[in-house]
């Protein structure tokens, strides 16, 4: 509930003279390039590649045949994917169905036997959330009804020799008359944490009803939206409808109803302060002034028509009206992903960029960077281009890009589009396992992993020393930028730091700066593994 964790990915930006001890840095000593398919023995060993994943992971086998241009093994790879398509129909594993006919559906492959519409029918036909409720309150009273306090009961801790009770408190609020109820996923995280090893069980109860505890599973969960799906026996007796977040501006009122500090079916109401605070890695969510503490974390914000806005899900210590909440379109967009069971992992290409703009107008995601052996460097990405269009969706920004990505899965096809009537590319989605930085930092040269990590691309200032180096260019807006480097900026590396347990990078540096009249100063630099800019 609340904001160390959110808050300790924003942290930096320079400390002088700070020395640490670590290993020696340098990430690679050679680029990874994309594949030759004109050197005989790369083709061979592509060809067998796609043979091998053909039944392991028949979509990125389909991909790989795109890329290497060969009509015989396309053909192939897509009829296996097609007959995968048909397997997981009769297994009724719809999320894998929907995942393979969405690869073939992009491509411009047609399913001979049934259509991406359909299958996306039966994916997300009985999704909680999508159904048509009858049991919707009518008041702010009735609203609280659906509402529950979730309760992990993990026994007993010791505390100064004293055993006492051990629970994590939060809310959460009923979207299906099945009795599937939403809340926070760290409210629940030791349900599904596979290094957890103490006892845990799940329960809710209802307002006013604190005698009795009904027993809830954990159907689905994402740790990085912070959001979790949950199923129990019970028929409740009213049902929250999801309204749409771009309903809400700055200054609506909203209302919040959870169980803070244990107190069930508490309602406090407020405004929305603003509508895109940058906490999470991979979107904006909303500020709020509607009082929240321990304990309200997996509530509803509902407006004026009783219809879910956001999730409540933070709030800062020691701060009146500064309170966070999950817009509902991230729900409403992982819902089916979730129901169909077990973690939702978020995908990516393997770039960083920015959103391009001409004065107030967006006019797409800027590709920044593309990370050596990524499936964007594999697909044909280059820095510089603008992506305008995901599967035939327009794309103004990287927010709306990584919108796009929320809606999938990792293990899909998508069609990118670019300004300028660029030829469209396929590429592979893979999971983003919240470590873009890092992943960056494995798999290139030093000198180019300085773009993506701290916004200033640099160049090897001396043969005989490979700490030193000088700036190219700083992206504007930048950490870089921020800091006042700029263009022919001498700056030696002295000592880097990759910390996995906290999952962040420090590098010491040596600089003289033209903007601060060239004064030798020594600082230090950081950043975490995963923020907004990676896609």
């Amino acid at each position: 509930m609340k904001m160390n964790r959110f808050f300790s990915s924003i942290f930096l930006l320079s400390v002088s003279f700070v020395f640490f001890s670590c290993k020696s840095f340098g990430g690679i000593q050679k680029e990874i390039s994309p594949l030759d398919y004109s050197d005989s023995d790369v083709l061979e060993n592509e060809r067998k590649r796609i043979s091998d994943l053909m039944m392991s992971e028949p979509v990125e086998a389909y991909w790989r045949s795109i890329l290497l241009g060969d009509e015989k093994i396309m053909e192939e790879c897509a009829n296996h994917l097609e007959k995968m398509t048909e397997m997981a129909l009769e297994e009724k594993n719809y999320a894998s169905a929907w995942r393979y006919s969405n690869s073939l559906e992009v491509t411009g492959y047609q399913n001979r036997n049934i259509s991406f519409s359909d299958i996306e029918q039966l994916f997300k036909k009985d999704v909680p959330g999508f159904q048509k409720n009858t049991k919707v309150p009518a008041s702010i009273n009735e609203a609280v009804k659906a509402t529950v306090t979730v309760i992990v009961d993990k026994g007993i801790k010791i505390t100064y020799g004293m055993g006492l009770p051990d629970k994590v408190l939060g809310s959460g609020f009923f979207i299906d008359e099945r009795g599937y109820i939403v809340t926070n996923h760290h409210v629940i995280a030791d349900m599904v944490d596979p290094a957890y090893e103490g006892y845990s069980r799940l329960y809710i109860k209802l307002p006013g009803n604190e005698d009795d505890k009904i027993p809830a599973k954990v159907i689905g969960w994402d740790s990085v939206t912070d959001l979790a799906l949950l199923k129990t026996e019970y028929i409740p007796e009213y049902v929250l409808n999801l309204g749409s977040s771009s309903e809400l501006v700055v200054g609506d009122q909203i209302n919040v109803i959870g169980a803070p500090l244990g107190l069930e079916g508490t309602l406090t109401s407020g405004i929305v302060s603003n509508t895109k605070r940058k906490l999470f890695s991979n979107g904006d969510v909303f500020q709020i002034d509607a009082s929240v503490n321990s304990g309200n974390s997996g509530g509803p914000c509902i407006d004026k028509d009783m219809k879910v806005q956001a999730v409540v899900f933070a709030g800062v210590l020691q701060a009146q009206g500064l309170n966070f909440a999950i817009p509902v379109e991230y729900l409403k967009q992982e819902l089916p992903f979730m129901y169909a069971g077990g973690e939702f992992n978020h995908s990516w290409i393997g770039c960083f960029g920015r959103t391009k703009r001409n004065g107030g107008k967006k006019l797409g995601a800027e590709i920044q960077y593309v990370m050596p052996g990524s499936p964007a460097r594999l697909s044909g990405l280059k820095k510089d281009q603008v992506i305008t269009s995901v599967n035939g969706e327009q794309i103004n920004s990287v927010e709306d890009l990584q919108g796009y990505f929320r809606s999938t899965t990792p293990g899909t096809i998508v069609k990118l589009e670019f300004e300028e009537e660029e030829k469209p590319l396929y590429v592979y989605l893979t999971k983003r396992n919240g470590e873009p930085a890092r992943e960056i930092y494995e798999s290139d040269l030093i000198e180019n992993t300085f773009l993506p990590l701290f916004g200033m691309q640099l160049i090897p200032a001396s043969t005989t020393s490979r700490n030193t180096y000088k700036i190219d260019y700083v992206i504007e807006g930048s950490e870089a930028d921020e800091l006042q480097f700029s263009e022919n900026d001498p700056l030696t590396i002295k000592d880097l730091k990759v910390d996995k347990n906290d999952k962040y990078i420090l590098v010491q540096i040596v600089t003289k700066r033209h903007k601060k009249n060239l004064f030798d100063v020594t600082m230090v630099m950081g950043t975490s593994f995963d923020g907004p800019n990676y896609f």
